[in-house]
């Protein structure tokens, strides 16, 4: 008999907050699909873990958990993703977009930040891979009244981050979730004749002590938390405890929640 637990699909999901997402989301009883594009060492590894988190029934059965490696800047790659997913669990109910890009180009130099294949790239990773995921996912969510969740930045909020084409994008990703939770929880020629009710949310995390961040000196982490109100820096952790927070929301859409322990305010 085939299991009636939920499915959320992570991207991204092999390591950092994703990886902490891919946790948590198996130790409440999901099964997971784990995204990632290029190492599959990292992430066959957290594959091999995911069975002892999760509670009976799910623990003894390795087959609720799986792998796909898929390329998120590629619309082809996206709907075959998303199509082995339902075609391996038999449903969707979560769709955590969690994949980004970007180059670290700072933001005081305009010269700095005019490359073009950069600005591209940020924006099919950071804007239209989210819009792709949707719209592959989309009939599958309206059928588990399910959650599409995606991570942006605090980049997106104020004038920050890694790069112009970073902090611009990021913004873009923002107004782009709003207008999902729209079209989605309504009846629209944008996805199909039928009314959808999917919730559509989006995290704005701050500076994360993922590999990413490994860039930073010690001395310049511990002046961003100097800088927060919290005078913490947030974990993968935390953040994760609120996509799943936002998959279980049946009631909460078009919301995005910065968590930076209060660095912007």
């Amino acid at each position: 008999m085939a299991s009636s637990a939920p499915v959320a699909l992570i991207t991204a999901g092999s390591a950092g907050l994703g990886a902490a997402a891919s946790r948590l989301f198996a130790q409440n009883g999901y099964r997971v699909v784990v995204n990632y594009s290029n190492n599959a060492e990292r992430a066959n590894k957290l594959l091999d873990e995911l069975p002892s988190l999760s509670p009976p029934p799910l623990s003894k059965d390795d087959k609720n958990f799986a792998v796909i490696k898929a390329d998120l800047g590629s619309r082809e790659d996206i709907d075959r993703l998303v199509r082995e997913t339902v075609e391996r669990f038999g449903r969707l109910d979560v769709l955590f977009s969690n994949g980004g890009w970007t180059k670290v180009r700072g933001l005081v130099s305009l010269d700095d930040n005019c490359y073009e294949d950069e600005w591209d790239r940020a924006f099919n990773m950071n804007v239209k891979s989210h819009l792709w995921l949707m719209h592959a996912a989309k009939k599958h969510l309206d059928d588990t009244e399910g959650a599409f969740i995606t991570t942006s930045s605090v980049a997106g909020v104020i004038h920050s981050g890694s790069s112009l084409a970073y902090s611009i994008t990021k913004a873009a990703q923002l107004h782009l979730v709003k207008a999902l939770a729209v079209v989605s929880g309504t009846n629209g020629p944008f996805f199909s004749s039928r009314s959808m009710v999917v919730d559509a949310n989006d995290l704005s995390p701050g500076l994360l002590l993922t590999e990413w961040a490994e860039r930073f000196t010690d001395e310049q982490k511990e002046a961003h938390r100097q800088k927060t109100t919290l005078k913490r820096i947030v974990t993968v952790e935390d953040v994760a405890e609120q996509v799943l927070t936002f998959a279980r929301s049946k009631s909460t859409t078009g919301v995005n929640v910065v968590m930076d322990a209060g660095f912007i305010l």
